[in-house]
């Protein structure tokens, strides 16, 4: 039986990500928020800049002028021991604890927390070494993937990486912040959980504490993730987006309602509510295809890889020469991390720039 399956209501996570920005008493807080409003579980995000982004990837708008990506992410990092703490401050309150890794460091440091599961975020869905790590050594933890920016053939690829996991489940979500509500196709949910075998609920990342998160119920859906913030004021990455304590208890307490209701008893609810037009667009066709909002994403926020060096025409690939990573602002996407170690020991055609994606074109067949 799925670990998910196997709860008796819609499975609830708060998101926390790195909303605690670094401190303790802030990441106490925001747990203490979650089991205020009524979440299962919580989950953080275990940041190492390197797993995630090249230096050179680009910069980023924030009020206080541009700065390099890659050196916002770097301030989203924490130590080992913080994780520790916030998962022996779960265990003490009763919520279960889970966290998103993004490479084979945070995936080992994870893994030796013992969380309730482990999310792959969007981004990560084709990252092929860390999927195989977990299927080869971490298999005994539940897995969610979530599936934003994704076709089904990426989802396909990621569900055959994990054949090992004893209990999976999807995600469907859209990888925009916010997301727009009518975008979410949420019939995707049973279509995917019926196509795949496996448990299927949503990740929203839109504004409306319960309109997309009631709906998945009626599509269907068995988990629910949202991020939670104390203010949408707050500093923290996804924070405007997230949904305050009362927000969050108003989502919860809506979804423990629709449990209880039929499809139509669902939509009637919501339309009377928001318009049948906004609800039928929310619901979608159930066909699985990139939301407007996330077609230009496609081959930037998840993963390829990428140069770590120039390099000459000549030269072979070794580990230290290329790393799976998130292309984002200005580098040039390369192959899928599928073929990581197919062009690990290749011959480069050509010179190639650090940073660049590796294309078919820089190696010798």
């Amino acid at each position: 039986m799925s670990f998910i399956t196997s709860i008796p209501h819609k499975f609830i996570i708060a998101e926390i990500g790195t909303s605690h920005g670094g401190s303790f008493d802030k990441a106490k807080e925001l747990i203490d928020a979650a089991i205020y409003a009524g979440a299962d579980c919580v989950k953080f995000q275990i940041v190492y800049a390197h797993e995630i982004l090249h230096p050179d990837t680009g910069f980023v708008k924030l009020p206080t002028g541009n700065i390099p990506l890659y050196d916002r992410f770097m301030e989203l990092e924490t130590s080992p021991e913080f994780y520790i703490m916030c998962a022996d401050y779960c265990k003490k309150q009763n919520i279960l604890f889970s966290a998103s890794p993004f490479g084979l460091k945070s995936l080992k440091e994870l893994a030796g927390i013992n969380p309730a599961l482990i999310k792959i975020a969007s981004p990560e869905l084709n990252h092929f070494p860390l999927l195989h790590c977990i299927n080869e050594n971490y298999n005994k933890f539940p897995l969610v993937l979530s599936s934003g920016v994704s076709k089904l053939s990426d989802i396909e690829k990621a569900l055959e990486a994990t054949t090992n996991v004893k209990s999976r489940a999807l995600l469907h979500c859209i990888t925009a912040y916010p997301a727009p509500e009518e975008e979410y196709n949420l019939k995707v949910i049973e279509n995917l959980s019926a196509i795949f075998g496996v448990p299927a609920g949503v990740s929203d990342h839109s504004m409306d504490p319960v309109l997309v998160p009631v709906l998945s119920v009626a599509c269907g859906g068995s988990i629910i993730e949202k991020h939670i913030c104390l203010s949408r004021k707050d500093s923290g990455l996804d924070d405007p987006v997230a949904l305050e304590p009362d927000d969050f208890l108003k989502m919860v307490k809506a979804v423990r309602h629709a449990e209880k209701l039929s499809f139509a008893e669902i939509t009637a609810e919501m339309s009377s509510e928001y318009g049948s037009e906004k609800v039928l667009r929310i619901l979608g066709t159930g066909k699985k295809e990139l939301a407007a909002a996330e077609k230009q994403n496609y081959s930037r926020t998840n993963r390829s890889i990428h140069f770590m060096r120039s390099m000459c025409k000549g030269e072979k690939i070794t580990e230290n020469d290329i790393a799976v990573l998130r292309t984002e602002k200005v580098l040039s996407p390369g192959i899928s991390p599928e073929f990581y170690n197919t062009v690990l020991g290749a011959e480069l055609a050509r010179d190639v720039q650090n940073g660049s994606g590796l294309v078919w074109a820089d190696v010798i067949n």
